[in-house]
């Protein structure tokens, strides 16, 4: 996608002031320069600030900002009053899942804010005392002076605090049932959807829209959807985001995958007339033959006048130019094993020990079929996603095994009562001991070895980087450190690769995705290496045929052994505790079924008809010169 698309397109059909920042990274900058400057001018003003502050993922880069500007001395929090959106009930105080415990980890226990100026809905009150809680959180508020500045997420049931569909305009602070949707999003944090609270306490949306300024934030593929109906959609009490559209200073801030269903990102030749590059034209043509159900070959000049496209067959002279150009960049994208690179030094890095396999369990095996040299690094030991159960099974089967093995029994026995000892008083999202932590990381280690050799590459071929941002033991992880870059550094230079594969979507429920991808582009700006760079996708979407660089067809044998490899990872088969979303199949079934459907897209688009078609986006340099589009 052209930056000039985003940067310069019109917005004509955006009812709320909408700021698209490109690089990702930026936004929690912007955002901390807002907060920054509000705190200077409301103490200036009133003596105070009063900040509406919120949780979840998405505020973490902010949070991290406001600190380091605070430790620099850029920011003082002496005259800040803080008030959160939201909190689950019951909930108590130092529960992992507690808001309370978030804020305090992440922000308040970095900042001099005055602990009396820190207010959060209490999820541990009883419940014949809500009423009167809530009632003495919306006095505070307004005694505070009301909020200068709100910060608000956005759930995918278009929720703003916990104001889930149905809430009303008039709302105020009180206890809500959760959305399904909510409680599925939320599955990640708390180990299971069945541990969600079914109940939350939240600021309501009278009170939100009462703030003097509201910004609302949202990133990555997931939240597109629902950001295009809160922007563009009629304001509905169905979808609470909408109710901004109302509010005269409300700012939504989005990274380009957030935007990426907005008109102006997704169609802007229907708003004004564009600068027809190659790549916009393709879209521009693909999204015509799926709107008038043609391939592309056959899209005639009627077509073009019809759907707002005259511009572009006008600059063409005639469709059949059009047609044929577009068909053949889509047609030269796609690449059998006979083109895809051959004796190359290949780096694959997968976030997950399952990642490989589930986004390109089939050009890795075309690869090592070609003589390239395959490294596959496991960054994190995704050892929180194993269920207990499994590892009473794996240490059964040890315990079973000591004569076999000529193991100590008596030591083995310890264990095993450690581990059930340590089962029996762990809350859901509790820390596992040490022990259960190392079983787990190996349970993950085995099965990834088995999926390689599922796809042909032997047991040699895998590393375990074992990252230290992702060793909490939560699902919430420290950020990218040193450390981190430097374990992703040393293995590029030991490998030395020319080809280098990094998971490009970036949905992935607790953000794992997003920071080992910031991990490798750090570690590879210390380097002096300039490898091909392919992203992949997969575990919760694919890339779209006109994003694409690179389309590889699979055969059905083909499809059928990425799947069968997929099963090897047996911890995360039938009950995933991670599945993300609100797909409910397993992720061997979205794999094939996105795989199946690329290729049938393709097909409808009149290119030659594959099985299945794994999609890659290629960005690499090579003798310092970029490649890919």
């Amino acid at each position: 996608m052209e930056t000039s698309d985003v940067t310069a397109g019109p917005r004509d059909r955006e009812r709320l002031r909408t700021e698209i920042v490109v690089d990702h990274d930026d936004l929690a900058r912007l955002l901390a320069d807002r907060i920054v400057v509000t705190i200077a001018r409301a103490v200036a003003e009133r003596g105070r600030c009063v900040l509406g502050l919120a949780t979840g993922s998405t505020p973490l880069g902010i949070y991290r900002e406001l600190i380091r500007r605070h430790t620099a001395g850029e920011v003082d929090f002496t005259h800040v009053v803080a008030f959160n959106l939201d909190e689950y009930y019951p909930m108590p105080p130092d529960s992992p899942q507690s808001y309370r415990r978030y804020m305090h980890e992440n922000l308040f226990a970095h900042v001099n804010i005055p602990p009396a100026n820190v207010h959060i809905p209490d999820g541990s009150v009883p419940r014949d005392r809500l009423a009167g809680h809530c009632a003495t959180y919306e006095r505070a508020i307004r005694d505070a002076g009301g909020i200068d500045f709100q910060l608000l997420g956005v759930g995918k049931s278009g929720h703003i605090g916990f104001n889930e569909p149905g809430s009303s305009p008039e709302s105020r602070t009180r206890l809500v049932t959760l959305d399904t949707i909510t409680r599925k999003d939320a599955a990640a944090d708390f180990f299971g959807e069945d541990n969600v609270p079914r109940e939350a306490i939240t600021v309501g949306v009278a009170t939100i829209l009462e703030a003097r300024e509201i910004a609302l934030i949202a990133t990555g593929e997931h939240k597109a959807a629902i950001i295009q109906r809160a922007v563009e959609g009629d304001i509905s009490a169905e979808v609470a985001a909408t109710f901004l559209q109302r509010h005269p200073n409300a700012t939504v801030y989005l990274d380009l995958a957030a935007a990426a269903d907005l008109t102006r990102i997704a169609t802007p030749w229907l708003l004004a007339s564009v600068e027809w590059t190659p790549r916009l034209t393709d879209r521009a043509v693909v999204w015509l033959a799926e709107e008038a159900a043609k391939a592309i070959l056959k899209l005639s000049a009627r077509d073009y006048a019809e759907h707002h496209l005259s511009a572009l067959l006008a600059r063409y002279g005639a469709p059949g130019v059009i047609n044929g150009d577009v068909f053949n960049r889509l047609r030269d994208k796609i690449r059998g094993r006979a083109l895809l690179p051959k004796k190359q030094r290949v780096l694959v890095f997968a976030p997950h020990p399952d990642d490989d396999v589930i986004s390109m369990g089939g050009i890795l095996r075309k690869l090592h079929e070609n003589g390239n040299a395959i490294t596959v690094a496991y960054m994190t030991s995704g050892n929180i996603a194993v269920f207990d159960h499994d590892v009473r099974r794996h240490l059964d089967f040890v315990v079973r095994a000591t004569g076999p093995l000529g193991l100590d029994p008596a030591t083995m026995a310890d264990v095993r009562v450690t581990v059930e000892e340590s089962f029996a008083r762990k809350r859901p999202g509790e820390v596992d001991v040490p022990v259960v932590q190392d079983l787990k990381r190996v349970i993950r280690e085995s099965e990834a070895v088995a999926a390689l050799e599922g796809v042909g590459l032997a047991a040699s071929s895998a590393r375990f980087l074992n990252l230290p941002f992702y060793r909490t033991g939560e699902v919430q992880k420290h950020p990218i450190g040193d450390e981190d870059v430097a374990l992703v550094r040393a293995l590029l230079e030991e490998v030395q690769p020319h080809l280098l594969f990094v998971a490009g979507d970036l949905s992935d429920p607790h953000g794992t995705h997003r920071l080992c991808k910031l991990a490798i582009e750090r570690a590879l700006a210390q380097t002096v290496l300039h490898p091909e760079v392919w992203y992949y996708r997969g575990a919760w979407q694919e890339w779209p045929i006109t994003e694409a660089d690179v389309l590889v067809p699979l055969s059905h044998e083909e499809l059928r052994a990425k799947i069968l490899a997929i099963f090897k990872h047996q911890s995360q088969k039938d009950t995933a505790p991670f599945p993300g979303g609100h797909d409910d199949r397993e992720f061997w079934q979205r794999v094939e079924a996105r795989n199946i459907e690329t290729a049938a897209r393709a097909d409808r688009l009149g290119l030659a008809e594959y099985y299945a078609i794994e999609a890659y986006v290629v960005k690499g340099r090579k003798d310092g010169k970029t490649e890919g589009r």
